[in-house]
């Protein structure tokens, strides 16, 4: 079993603060799991409900419903693009194609340098500007293969 970091566990507790119910604090456990590691292991997911007080069993309930916690490895900058109807209508296939094309992967891989993960999102809340994508925390739109490309190479 691992541990986590005095920082992790400082981060967490405080969050439980925030709530009547510490146990209402498991998604924000798992977030800053997330933040600190890249993603959320079973041995991570195990520490932080031992941290906020629930099971295991709970944690994973959280962790496997929440589509933007990753339960496995991702690259350094995650990818996800909005596959909505609004986007769909306006180009998003093109938009996919492209990026699979030039990434070299599909939904859910991850480019051979760990640079990017590129992923599926049901909608972004962009759908007057699609289509639209998110690398990390930050929203693109009007999406065209070379605004794509230029993107991208924002990215080290």
């Amino acid at each position: 079993m691992i541990e986590l970091s005095q920082t992790e566990i400082e981060h967490i507790q405080h969050e439980m603060t925030l709530y009547e119910d510490p146990g209402a604090a498991t998604i924000e456990a798992l977030k800053i799991v997330q933040e600190h590691r890249g993603w959320v292991s079973d041995e991570a997911m195990e520490a932080a409900a031992k941290v906020v007080g629930v099971t295991p069993t709970q944690m994973e309930a959280v962790a496997t419903f929440y589509n933007l916690i990753f339960r496995q490895p991702v690259g350094r900058h995650v990818i996800m693009l909005c596959d909505s109807i609004s986007c769909y209508l306006v180009g998003y296939e093109q938009v996919r194609d492209h990026l699979k094309t030039t990434l070299g992967i599909d939904f859910g891989g991850t480019t051979e340098d760990g640079r990017f993960t590129l992923l599926p999102i049901c909608c972004l809340g962009d759908c007057d500007r699609g289509p639209a994508m998110r690398v990390g925390e930050v929203y693109h739109d009007q999406l065209t293969p070379e605004r794509v490309d230029a993107i991208l190479a924002e990215y080290p």
